[in-house]
């Protein structure tokens, strides 16, 4: 690794099992400060932390999140949520009649959230804190309004948990990654060819076959009741902007 900062982004991984040790408050801190420094278009931060400290918000927030309980056990919730409503009280202050926001408008919050979200992360990890971005705080929309009292135009984005982790969790073998060439195209998306998708996945199957293997995938993720879940509750957002 050529330093310190590349070493953590390699080393990094999920946390599902927490350690009892509290973060201290300094390092909740610098977690926050260090999200505030990420990348802003416009230098706008389109985006609101919602920082969950109640018990009782936790657990009905795990229930939502398809049942993720461990989540009950961070030391730590934040939620990254997509704000396309704040400026618009920030123009109004001034006197000026703002048009809706739109798709657009969402999109733009939501790189927001996620490039500040990942900020917090890699802050966690340089300090021996762990993390696990949970998506499923798109799901149950309706729900999810109500428990964090979210008013129109803005949207969770993600939801982070931070705590120390088990040594378990630290000396498990994070997942391998994609090679670059499986990734990354030259100058215009490309197409892969049949060859190269059994190619990419050649070591990923374990004994099953490459169609044994993404049938499994197939229907555990994207035919899974939460990923129909998420899209529902997506349409129920998107409502507020298009």
């Amino acid at each position: 690794m050529t330093n310190e900062v590349i070493k953590s982004l390699y080393e990094r991984k999920s946390v599902r099992v927490f350690t009892d040790e509290e973060i201290s408050r300094e390092d909740k801190n610098s977690i926050l400060q260090a999200a505030l420094q990420a990348p802003s278009a416009g230098c706008q931060l389109l985006y609101t932390i919602l920082d969950i400290t109640d018990e009782s918000k936790k657990e009905k927030l795990a229930v939502l999140c398809d049942n993720q309980l461990f989540m009950t056990k961070a030391k730590m919730m934040l939620i990254f949520c997509a704000d396309c409503r704040k400026w618009l009280t920030f123009y109004e202050e001034a006197g000026l009649t703002p048009r809706a926001p739109g798709a657009g408008d969402l999109l733009l919050a939501v790189e927001d959230a996620l490039i500040a979200a990942q900020n917090a992360v890699t802050a966690a990890e340089s300090l021996g804190i762990g993390s696990c971005y949970i998506g499923d705080v798109m799901e149950n929309a309706e729900e999810m309004k109500t428990l964090l009292q979210l008013p129109r135009y803005v949207y969770p984005a993600c939801l982070l948990v931070f705590g120390y982790p088990t040594k378990q969790q630290k000396t498990r073998k994070k997942p391998e990654r994609f090679r670059l060439s499986d990734i990354v195209c030259e100058n215009s998306y490309q197409d892969k060819e049949s060859a190269q998708i059994r190619e990419m996945f050649a070591d990923r199957t374990d004994v099953k076959t490459y169609d044994e293997w993404m049938a499994a995938f197939w229907k555990r993720k994207y035919e899974s009741d939460f990923s129909r879940e998420m899209n529902r509750s997506m349409g129920v957002y998107l409502r507020d902007f298009l």
